[in-house]
């Protein structure tokens, strides 16, 4: 690590006046008292910005910082109903928008563990790969001196995960005093409110040889529920394109196919799991199709061809959900508009502690420590359950609601053909059914994480050394109310009237709301459960390192500085699932389908079988940095004021996935004084998870569009354009790890310019940075994901054939019907698509900084502070894998529509997460007690790539600037009071909406917060 003074290494404003002269150490060397300055882009996070954010948590801060990307491993993302995602108080950070993987966060200069739980995102690269991120919420806000961004390739220097940048964070660690502070504040026009309270207190002792900071901070906040904004309290938003030409497209409406109104399908009674693939009359009424599939609806609705048992529906004939993308499209469920008590946003508490402590054994001997604690409680409210169609549940032929039981049963329809139907009855499968009397559902999920350090460090001579031991570990527990597959089934499966009715619909007046027949509450009890999934990772790390920032002397006092050292590492993982999803038989607590014989594994509901996964590795590396000076100003060569070299390269060796070597050089050249230009090149790399490459089969289940459906719609005219489709189909992905993954590898540069001009006696300072960037990622980790094997297959259709890893059911005769005339193939119901981990194509990233700092001291009026810092995307490329560029070839030949969005090929700036600008300044104005600050924050316009309109233009999400203000006043009259805070400020103050999308709003670049005010206060002694 550098050690100079703060204004020298970074592109930020020079610190108070307490500061000056400290020694700081700054992110990007190794070498400490170096005299390069300057080489490596950093920006610092100061005080100064956290005020004006008014940061609780890590998620608040790091949302500021225009080069961290899109969030989209956070809070808000991570709810749903999803057991499978990385659930409670998680918020990651992602330079350049390169992923969670590829920016490094450091503790103090060193690493810390990853959050325990991984997450399957959708984005550029990653998507659909678990993923795991460092969780920013850990990082104890109040208790951080500073935040230090360094924006450049740095894995020589720190090792795997700093292919995008490092972002240290920088704790109080030698204060003497003691400080509290507490704020409150809320949301206007919703339940949020959130309260903190912070201490630090410290203590010189032994004559100043030794120290102890202490750090205690609380944090609560309460829950954000979907119903606190328009955008988030009704999924269909159609009204909101009401008017444009987005009117009538078909992601607007949000409701989903898994309804109350079921859809079914009667098995053969051969007892296999096999359908009966007859049509069944009722008195001669044909109420299925030849398929034996039907479905239940309000009589108001068209096709109704029996009267069900329940009052004002009917029975249908077909498959309910893929009618419901056309003649039953009010069926389809809304579920914020039916549960009030949805959240957006988890209720939160969280408690950090930490420890610093070092002391002096002698003038070259110095022995520290550092202690953590990090807890976080999340309770978040998701919706009603539903099965899976990869998992269904069967009814018995003599289930007491079984339509199709046996004669005598007082449900058994009437007329029923016994050459069809024997008069034992016919079990019937359900496809397709939310369960949406069980009611809303609590998630609750506790995460700690633990941080112990110790180390000695010192000097003999000019050489400095370093060795310390470090332990983190991180764990969560996730639980969540659910049902029990075995369970269901054997509610649904009883003989007597207290069974579980799955026929009897939803609300008749309002089909897409609610259930307004629902099933008794000690019914719904007898399957209900609660399902905890366990994750761990822990980090054990030693190192030893030494430096000389003067190892040979140079001409003018100039001397070449070295670094080296060697460290060990042991990362492990362990997800122990929920003994209801672990899907192994005779180990977990299984399902098999009662009626049929048929092994799913998986017995929670809606969750495919997850086995548990244990992974560990071992690294071993060693680093050496060489940092040479050229030129310094006391030589008063004309335009070579400085120049400064580092070269710097580090070797690592994985137990499990082989060993990288990478270099990196930089160089810094002052030409005159207030002007220097600076460069670097390196190489980096990312090694391949732990998941990855231990994990079994995974199967995950998603929602998806099958394209050739569409193409079937708009060839029978029944649809005017893609824009209009509704093919919406639940998608079970099929992957597994693979351990022949070879480690991700980048090369990366950067070059740009620090212009600090002298403007004379009275008219303060001021800094300006602009560096040019580009940083280009082979191997990446990826798969073809389910929507481009779907889209694929639409076109291998279209030519006649299939792609082999969309894997599908025979075609029924009313799959063939459903083409009919249109020149395809029928195509049958959709089982799995297939889409293994594997290291893909290139991606390349590229872009341009700029920083601006002016600080301007008056006695008159004051001190005037300012900052902005702004980021420009200008080209992120990603190679496109084979069968991505077939689709596009094909799209370009017309073989398919233009309105299907291509994912994963070509340049995304501009799409979906990747906005081309990202703007944040910051303005404060200091007068004696008062203290008055701005902070603003530009985020540019996107466009959403799957939402199109008739013309294939797709929809664009608005640029937003939001603005918080905050005003301070510090009393200073030596009484109680002095050197109190009292400070009251405002959020978002001009009260803006995030610009609207298809899903409500974008929540990895925005935050869903009305106008937020609050009030604070501070108290040093």
């Amino acid at each position: 690590m550098t050690t100079g003074t703060l204004h020298a290494q970074t592109d930020t404003a020079p610190q108070d006046e307490a500061d000056k002269g400290a020694e700081i150490v700054v992110i990007g060397s190794q070498i400490r008292g170096a005299a390069t300055t300057g080489a490596l882009p950093v920006s610092v996070v100061g005080e100064q910005q956290i005020e004006a954010v008014a940061a609780v948590s890590g998620a608040d801060l790091f949302r500021s910082i225009p080069q961290l990307g899109g969030v989209t491993f956070n809070e808000q993302v991570l709810g749903g109903g999803n057991a499978n995602a990385a659930r409670g108080d998680v918020s990651t950070v992602s330079l350049r928008g390169l992923g969670q993987g590829n920016t490094l966060l450091l503790i103090n200069g060193r690493r810390t563990v990853l959050h325990p739980t991984s997450q399957a995102i959708s984005g550029v690269i990653d998507s659909g790969v678990p993923t795991f991120g460092y969780n920013a919420n850990t990082i104890p806000v109040g208790n951080i001196a500073r935040v230090e961004v360094l924006r450049d390739g740095a894995a020589a220097l720190y090792g795997s995960d700093a292919v995008a940048g490092v972002v240290n964070n920088v704790l109080n660690s030698d204060f003497d005093g003691a400080k509290f502070d507490a704020q409150y504040g809320g949301a206007e026009g919703t339940n949020l409110r959130e309260f903190t309270i912070n201490g630090l207190i410290g203590r010189d002792f032994s004559e100043g040889r030794g120290n102890i900071t202490l750090f205690a901070g609380y944090a609560q906040k309460s829950k954000l529920y979907l119903s606190d904004q328009d955008y988030t309290a009704n999924v269909d938003r159609r009204g909101y394109v009401t008017g444009t030409p987005f009117a009538g497209v078909s992601a607007f409406n949000g409701t989903s196919t898994s309804t109350p109104w079921g859809t079914f399908r009667a098995l053969s009674p051969a007892a296999n799991g096999t359908f009966l693939n007859r049509t069944i009359t009722s008195n001669g009424t044909a109420f299925t199709n030849s398929s034996s599939q039907f479905h239940i609806q309000p009589n108001g609705n068209a096709g109704c061809r029996i009267a069900s048992g329940t009052p004002g529906t009917c029975y249908d004939d077909g498959n309910g959900a893929t009618e419901m993308a056309t003649v039953d499209s009010n069926l389809r469920f809304n579920s914020p508009a039916t549960f009030g008590d949805l959240t957006t946003q988890p209720s939160v508490k969280r408690i950090n502690l930490f420890a610093n402590a070092h002391f002096d054994l002698n003038d070259a001997l110095t022995v520290y420590g550092e202690a953590g604690f990090y807890r976080g409680k999340t309770e978040a409210i998701i919706g009603a359950p539903g099965s899976l169609a990869n998992i269904p549940i069967t009814v018995a032929a003599n289930a007491y609601w079984n339509p199709l039981g046996p004669v005598g049963s007082p449900n058994r329809l009437p007329g029923l053909d016994p050459a069809v139907v024997p008069t034992t009855g016919l079990p019937v499968q359900i496809t397709s059914l939310n369960y949406v009397d069980v009611g809303s559902r609590t998630v609750e999920v506790t995460n700690y994480q633990y941080r112990f350090l110790g180390g000695l460090k010192g000097n003999i001579g000019n050489w400095d050394w370093d060795t310390a031991g470090l332990y983190t570990w991180a764990t969560a527990a996730d639980t969540q109310e659910n049902f029990s597959n075995t369970l269901l089934q054997a509610a649904i499966n009883r003989t007597t009237p207290d069974a579980y009715n799955p026929f009897n619909g939803g609300c008749v007046d309002a089909p897409s709301i609610g259930d307004c027949t629902p099933n008794s509450a000690a019914t719904i009890d007898s399957f209900r459960i609660k399902a905890t999934r366990k994750t761990r990772t822990s980090l054990a790390l030693w190192d030893f390192k030494v430096s000389n920032a003067h190892l040979l002397g140079l001409w003018a006092d100039n001397s070449i500085g070295v670094a080296a050292g060697v460290e060990y590492r042991r990362e492990t993982y362990h997800d122990d699932r929920s003994p209801y999803q672990g899907g192994i038989r005779g180990v977990d607590t299984t399902y098999t389908d009662a009626v049929t014989g048929i092994f799913y594994g998986s017995d929670l509901g809606g969750a495919s079988p997850s086995p548990d996964v244990r992974g560990k590795r071992n690294v071993k590396s060693a680093y050496a940095e060489l940092a040479i000076p050229i030129f310094s100003p006391d030589m008063e060569i004309p335009f070579f004021r400085s120049l400064d070299f580092q070269i710097a390269g580090r070797y690592e060796d994985y137990s499990d996935v082989g060993s990288v070597a990478k270099p990196k050089i930089a160089g810094s050249w002052e030409l005159l004084q207030g002007l220097r230009l600076r460069g670097s090149w390196s190489q980096g790399f990312r090694a391949p998870n732990l998941e990855v490459i231990n994990t079994s089969t995974l199967d995950r289940v998603n929602t998806g569009i099958d394209y050739v459906l569409c193409e079937a719609d708009l060839r029978a005219g029944r649809i005017a354009n893609f824009s209009q489709c509704n093919r919406s189909i639940s998608v079970l992905r099929r992957s597994g790890g693979n351990p022949n993954l070879k480690p991700e590898e980048s090369q990366s540069w950067s070059f740009g310019a620090v212009f600090s001009p002298q403007l004379g006696a009275g008219w303060g300072k001021v800094t300006f940075t602009v560096d040019r960037w580009k940083i280009k990622q082979k191997n990446v980790v990826g798969l073809l994901d389910y929507q481009n094997g779907l889209n694929l297959d639409y076109l291998r259709r279209v030519q006649g054939g299939t792609n082999p890893n969309v894997v599908r059911r025979d075609p029924t005769a009313d799959d063939a019907a459903l083409v009919a005339g249109t020149g395809l193939a029928p195509v049958g119901e959709l089982l799995y698509v297939v889409a293994n981990f594997e290291n893909l194509l290139p991606v390349t990233v590229q872009g341009i900084d700029f920083n601006l700092d002016y600080m301007l001291p008056t006695a008159a009026i004051g001190t005037f502070s300012f900052n902005v810092n702004a980021s420009r995307l200008i080209s992120y490329y990603v190679d496109a894998p084979a069968g991505v560029t077939a689709v596009i070839d094909g799209r370009s030949a017309g073989l398919v529509n233009a309105g299907v969005p291509i994912q994963g090929g070509g340049d995304v700036v501009g799409r979906d997460g990747q906005p081309r600008w990202r703007i944040a300044a910051t303005l404060d104005w200091t007068l004696g007690p008062v203290k008055i600050g701005a902070f603003t924050q530009f985020v540019d316009s996107v466009y959403e790539n799957a939402v199109r309109d008739g013309a294939t233009n797709p929809w664009i999400v608005k640029g937003q600037t939001t603005v918080n203000l905050y005003a301070q006043y510090t009393f200073k009259n030596g009484g109680p009071l002095n050197d109190t805070s009292i400070q009251v400020g405002a959020r978002n103050i001009f009260d803006k909406d995030p610009p609207l999308a298809s899903t409500g709003y974008l929540s990895n670049l925005y935050q869903p917060q009305a106008r937020y005010w609050y009030t604070s206060i501070k108290k040093s002694f």
